[in-house]
């Protein structure tokens, strides 16, 4: 238990970490609105690999691969705190992303192995109180590194990918020597590379799509392209599934399992509404409300704790009932509502109300997401554990990828025009208008900077925090004003859009059959279908 959580470890508290300081590095790095591509390319490569983890500890055992995510993950770290512009960042994030598509996949996996899926809910305690642990001290850490000019003569930010470094070593050296599991008998099944290549032709043409179509134009020449080549890709990788059965990346077979097939959907949709919403809630903080991102990462402690919480709660009543249908449709309900009430957040909200918010849709998906994966992996034989588990994350993962982007997109796209309507509003207030005179004749470069560029009527202006969103930060509070109001009023169309994909997901949930839960963990039950080797290894 020791080695799958430290492993769980590395992966939540590099999200957490990065989420709250990457506002900061993209202003270092004077990219702002490529910041996309940064989280866009991790979720893409941790999204293609999540299944060839899972099938690959499946065919051949799950320690050497868990040991091989970790690796990678340390050595894509170390690269990432090399980075010299966004873009440079997007790739290492991209190799980083390959060793976390096998950290919490596998972490799961093995508990399924080890643990029976009713006692599993009251153990994954443990990986709650390090998801939780890392989420609040996740941003504490990146807030003060990223806000950190240099430690050790190393630039703060670049300490965010350097902190894993470490983790991962302590990580590697507890895994080698603790973990044991049986080893599997030699597996003459192929390995799906077709398959593996088919689902990236299918996947990363619609992500780029998805971040670039504002630029591009949502039916440009690029868009149709990406489109049409997006579609052809997952029609040959359903085809290549058809074709190779049990030795599938994703066999086709899993999919007759009704509640397996709504699972993944499910998961899908709950993964776009989670990434895609709650990925913006750190940035609320630090550019409307002015926060640092040390402060940033404080703030979203009711989040933390109500995620903790419902998690908590649904786990130990699982594991005393063996029940679990209640759950999901209790944690999406409140997971739309607390999207709902967070679109209404303005520039001028209180902060105690955007709290309570967060708290609702924290607690929202802690009843929500633990059950969704005990339904998932119970729902197909122990043979499977692996590649189900892989799949729940995979295709949760699909649609936080597409979240993002998409919600990044609808943010930038809202963002010039939001803040261009407010700078026309305020340039009717009077009080803004001294603003303006006294910032022309005052000391602060960049209120002259904006002074001049509003009163020559330059639309560039309201573009400007695109690149560089800490000029908010910097601006007389009056001037900054439209700024902020613009910013918030984007991100309210986000939450609102988020708040309709949450509902899909309840409607969802509630035509979602319960499995009656497995007394055995995955290790038993294949041990009772066929003895495998006493090997440890």
């Amino acid at each position: 238990m020791s080695g799958l959580v430290l492993g769980m470890l590395l992966a939540a508290l590099d999200q957490t970490i990065v989420s709250t300081s990457i506002r900061t590095i993209a202003d270092e790095l004077h990219g702002y609105s490529a910041q996309a591509w940064v989280t866009t390319a991790y979720l893409i490569t941790s999204t293609l690999a999540t299944p060839l983890y899972g099938k690959l500890s499946d065919m051949y055992g799950r320690k050497p691969f868990y040991l091989a995510a970790i690796t990678i993950f340390v050595v894509g770290s170390l690269a990432c705190s090399m980075a010299s512009s966004m873009y440079e960042l997007a790739a290492f994030r991209a190799f980083q992303g390959l060793g976390a598509g096998g950290l919490m996949s596998l972490a799961l996996t093995i508990m399924g192995d080890i643990v029976s899926p009713r006692e599993r809910a009251r153990y994954q305690g443990y990986f709650l109180a390090v998801f939780g642990t890392s989420s609040v001290v996740g941003p504490v850490i990146g807030g003060v590194l990223s806000g950190t000019n240099q430690i050790l003569g190393v630039t703060g930010w670049r300490w965010v990918f350097l902190v894993n470094v470490p983790i991962g070593l302590i990580a590697l050296a507890v895994v080698t020597k603790v973990l044991k599991l049986p080893k599997r008998p030699a597996n003459k099944v192929a390995i799906d590379w077709a398959g593996i290549l088919a689902l990236a032709v299918g996947l990363v043409p619609l992500l780029v799509v998805a971040e670039q179509g504002r630029e591009w134009g949502w039916t440009s020449g690029h868009a149709l392209f990406c489109y049409i080549l997006g579609a052809l890709g997952i029609l040959a990788f359903i085809a290549v599934e058809a074709k190779l059965g049990d030795a599938a990346l994703i066999p086709l077979r899993m999919f007759k399992s009704s509640t397996f097939a709504l699972g993944v959907v499910i998961s899908v949709v709950v993964g776009a509404a989670m990434f895609g919403g709650i990925t913006l809630l750190p940035q609320y903080l630090q550019v409307v409300q002015g926060a640092s991102p040390t402060k940033a990462g404080l703030l979203m402690l009711p989040l933390v704790a109500g995620m903790m919480s419902g998690s908590i709660l649904a786990g130990q009543l699982i594991a005393r009932t063996g029940r679990y249908k209640w759950f999901p449709p209790t944690g999406a309900a409140l997971l739309t509502i607390g999207l709902f009430l967070l679109h209404f957040v303005s520039a001028d909200t209180a902060l105690w109300q955007t709290m309570i918010f967060m708290a609702i849709t924290g607690f929202g998906l802690g009843n929500l997401m633990q059950p969704l994966t005990l339904a998932i992996q119970n729902a197909l034989p122990p043979k499977d554990m692996g590649v189900s588990t892989a799949a729940a994350t995979f295709f949760r993962q699909i649609g936080g990828t597409l979240g993002v982007a998409v919600f990044l997109s609808v943010l930038f796209t809202q963002l010039t025009g939001n803040i261009t309507t407010s700078l026309e509003h305020a340039s009717h207030d009077k009080e803004y208008s001294v603003a303006i005179q006294n910032a022309m004749t005052g000391s602060n470069p960049v209120d002259k900077e904006v002074a001049n560029g509003l009163v020559n009527k330059d639309p560039a202006v309201a573009g400007q925090v695109l690149n560089d969103s800490s000029i908010i930060q910097k601006l007389d509070p009056t001037l900054a004003h439209p700024f902020k109001e613009g910013f918030a009023k984007s991100m309210d169309t986000v939450f609102l859009s988020a708040t309709f994909v949450a509902l899909l997901g309840f409607i969802l949930v509630l035509f979602w059959k319960e499995v009656p839960l497995r007394s055995a963990g995955g290790l038993q039950a294949r041990k009772e279908e066929a003895p495998m080797e006493p090997a440890i290894g």
